[in-house]
């Protein structure tokens, strides 16, 4: 049992159980519908994304400084208590369930998964 870090809407193989949404937005233009079918998310937790001004942090980097920036300041949203307890109960559930987290973005190194995947490996979590 594990946690996937995945880019939504990318193939969704059955064992990587549900798909989570870590994202401040819907897809654009998807019917709600359609979001679990066309491979975007089957349960939308935008407390696990960045702030939109975080967001515009991150789409600004231009050098590994900057992006490190965003990554120090997304880091301290997930530190207040809510993100915080969401993602222990992500690491616990990821050693007795598969389960999949996910962003838009094309690049993981440049984007929040990557942080997300290091504050759940730093509380236990199992992840494929």
């Amino acid at each position: 049992m594990s946690v996937s870090i995945v880019r939504l809407g990318s193939p969704h193989p059955r064992s990587e159980g549900p798909r989570i949404g870590t994202v401040r937005r819907p897809p654009r233009g998807v019917p709600k519908a359609r979001f679990s079918s066309d491979n975007w998310y089957d349960v939308w937790l935008p407390e696990l994304s960045p702030s939109d001004a975080t967001v515009k942090v991150a789409q600004n980097a231009e050098t590994d400084a900057q992006w490190q920036a965003f990554a120090r300041r997304y880091e301290r949203e997930m530190k207040a208590a809510t993100p915080s307890r969401i993602l222990d109960v992500l690491a616990a559930l990821s050693r007795s369930a598969n389960f999949s987290v996910g962003c838009y973005c094309e690049n993981e190194a440049h984007c929040h998964r990557s942080t997300l995947r290091r504050l759940l490996r730093e509380r236990g979590a199992k992840i494929t």
